[in-house]
């Protein structure tokens, strides 16, 4: 942690930040708006992200801030690279003073990556419930669609009836919508989320020793 950060930082569970996700290399930007608790885990962090991208965390995932990386509990998929834990680390001990920049890859195939930018660490709104939708713009690519370059392909296809693929990729992508958030989806999951982050904050202890997703 910077020795510069305020010393409420480390022990502040009730500060908030706002975090934006960016789906990079998409244009029109793909992007999201939250506000989360500093006190939640990296690994919590892992699962508003997916909530509010709409993945469904099929795939391995990992945070990188610095040189330093963070994700699930290490196995043989993983290498040699020496990797912490998200479960064990909070969201508030990588903080830097005024804006930290975070890298999240989900989907080693496809490669999702995800620029976090997270400012604005302040008090929380004791009547507000956390973490929290704040907003953002146009849906995320279907899962397994092939990264990036397929991600296009398929929006080509789903846009033109005389594509040759046109068919096969309205079957596929069924109902989805690139221009649509679900909003209401994603105010619910949260909910959901803030309920467990509560649980954890209440077993004693639950702001010492974080548990896997807390």
């Amino acid at each position: 942690m910077n020795p510069s950060a305020k010393p409420a930082a480390s022990e502040g569970v009730d500060e908030i930040a706002t975090v934006r996700i960016e789906l990079r290399d998409t244009d029109p930007l793909i992007w999201r708006e939250v506000e989360v608790p500093t006190a939640m885990t990296l690994a919590a962090l892992h699962d508003v992200i997916q909530t509010a991208m709409g993945w469904f965390d099929c795939h391995l995932w990992e945070f990188t801030i610095g040189r330093q990386g963070y994700g699930p509990p290490m196995d043989e998929d993983w290498g040699s690279e020496t990797r912490q834990e998200a479960s064990k680390v909070r969201l508030r001990d990588v903080l830097k003073p005024r804006r930290t920049t975070i890298d999240y890859l989900y989907d080693f195939g496809d490669s999702w990556e995800h620029r976090l930018t997270v400012t604005r660490v302040r008090a929380s709104d004791p009547a507000a419930s956390y973490p929290r939708y704040v907003g953002g713009e146009r849906n995320a690519p279907p899962e397994d669609c092939g990264g990036i370059p397929g991600f296009y392909d398929l929006l080509d296809a789903l846009a033109d009836p005389g594509h040759p693929n046109h068919a096969d990729a309205t079957e596929w992508a069924d109902d989805y919508d690139p221009h649509t958030v679900d909003e209401r989806r994603i105010k619910d999951a949260f909910l959901g989320i803030a309920k467990r982050l509560n649980a954890a904050r209440a077993r004693p202890g639950g702001n010492r020793s974080p548990k896997r997703g807390s």
